[in-house]
């Protein structure tokens, strides 16, 4: 890494030199600065109730369009919006904050949560391992050759996604959290399982924590000879790019990453950007520059998002951007059947309209998108096109990752319901491959299938 880069410039772009959260206790002197009032209003305090809600400096100077809201798309992505719960709930939930009855409260809030799949795609029946002393906590293993691993200190982020599929790790249930005290049984796991290659550290948002810690849970990794990939799932990067740039600890941060790369494995950030105007600010763009500058390659995701980014020329635009900063365009993942998705689900028809349309925009280095992607129980399944016909619409689909291996790259057919916007609304044709058949229809575990080896070697709470 250029030694030039290592060195802390003191205050960023906006004059917030240190990270502050700000949640539903900071909501009205929210509301005063920025002029928020009314229907809007009411409906952040109203809905964080039962979602998590959490924001900071850099989001509400840098990030929203105040003269825009309620209609701004990054207002959208981080304050609660009337719609995000049914309106039987909202009434519900209306109804028992007004009694002033802790206790009644809680119980139609939890009846309310459990409404909204937690866990989606089945997480705590079919991804959480187990060794010797029981399951692993803090830990899922999904995909033959990837383990995702959710550091305790790691688990909350810098703003909070109102869409996040994550969001039951924010709400203080310690039962619907995923969340490991220290890398010791993962670590031992890894060893009994070599077909493991890649580590997937995620959250919450693992760039929360100080470099210190991060420090922790990523050195055992390197114990593993067989782990040559460790991925960091971060949306600090948009939310707060002074992580690695004037916090106190980014250079001891970007000099972990180093310390990684020169191992030799990879090192990659997988950065979470759902709109554009993510990427504009200076700090932005600085922070990719040093992360690149480590040796750590950047990979770019999110998910298509109603009211957020469901157009055609806001994804072209961000790939674009990306590609410019020298990151990767990944994935346009379809937004998962949890939390408020019926307020920011696009049909699948649309969404692949809209892929199409930006994809076709770009330039060949930004072609290595996929999309749009449904992560769903059995494995990540794409929509490569449609065909309409007499008997209506039928999906061109595709995994492009599976709990079976056999099945991935492997093209399948399947019927619409009129606004299908997940797996579940689509019905696999007459003559479907009995495994692809079975896989679509039920969960089922992981096949034992022969490892591919390679034998070369603290933020501040609101």
């Amino acid at each position: 890494m250029n030694r030039a880069a290592l060195t802390i410039t003191g205050q960023d772009t906006d004059g917030a030199s240190r990270f502050r959260a700000y949640g539903v206790r900071q909501l009205d002197t929210i509301a005063k600065r920025f002029g928020l009032s009314g229907e809007a209003l009411e409906a952040v305090r109203l809905v964080s109730l039962v979602l998590p809600f959490r924001v900071n400096e850099y989001v509400l100077t840098q990030l929203i369009d105040w003269a825009r809201v309620p209609d701004d798309p990054v207002f959208q992505l981080v304050f609660p919006q009337a719609g995000m719960l049914a309106p039987d709930d909202a009434a519900r939930v209306t109804d028992a904050a007004r009694q002033a009855d802790r206790g009644a409260l809680s119980s139609v809030v939890a009846a309310v949560r459990a409404r909204l799949n937690p866990h989606p795609g089945q997480q705590l029946e079919l991804n959480v391992p187990s060794d010797a002393e029981g399951a692993l906590p803090g830990a899922q293993h999904k995909y033959r050759e990837t383990l995702l691993y959710f550091p305790g200190s790691g688990q909350t982020c810098h703003a909070y996604c109102t869409y996040c599929f994550r969001w039951a790790q924010f709400v203080g249930d310690p039962d619907l959290r995923f969340t490991a005290p220290g890398p010791e049984r993962v670590v031992g796991y890894l060893r009994r399982h070599a077909e493991i290659s890649d580590v997937l550290v995620t959250g919450g948002d693992p760039m929360v924590m100080s470099a210190a810690n991060l420090r922790r849970h990523l050195e055992p990794l390197l114990g593993v000879s067989s782990v040559r990939t460790i991925r960091i799932g971060t949306k600090s990067v948009a939310y707060w790019p002074q992580r690695f740039v004037t916090d106190a600890d980014a250079d001891d941060t970007l000099r972990l990453f180093e310390r990684v790369v020169r191992s030799g494995r990879t090192l990659a950030v997988m950065a979470h950007y759902s709109h554009d105007r993510e990427l504009e600010p200076d700090v932005a763009r600085q922070a990719l520059r040093r992360i690149h500058d480590t040796g750590a390659v950047v990979y770019c995701q999110a998910p298509l998002i109603a009211r957020v980014n469901d157009y055609a020329q806001v994804w072209e635009r961000l790939w674009r951007a990306e590609v410019a900063a020298g990151a990767v365009p990944y994935y346009m993942f379809v937004t998962r059947d949890t939390g408020p998705r019926d307020y920011f689900k696009v049909p699948l028809a649309r969404a692949a309209d809209i892929f199409r349309e930006a994809y076709a925009a770009l330039p060949g280095l930004a072609r290595t998108v996929r999309g749009p992607v449904m992560s769903t129980t059995p494995g990540k399944v794409v929509v490569d096109g449609i065909e309409e016909s007499a008997d209506g619409a039928c999906f061109q689909l595709r995994f492009v990752q599976a709990r079976d291996p056999r099945l991935v790259g492997r093209p399948f057919q399947a019927r619409s319901r009129p606004g299908a916007s997940w797996l579940d609304d689509l019905t696999p044709v007459a003559g479907t491959p009995a495994d692809l058949a079975r896989a679509l229809a039920r969960p089922t575990p992981p096949v034992a299938v022969p490892p591919a080896r390679d034998e070369t070697a603290l933020d501040e709470e609101e």
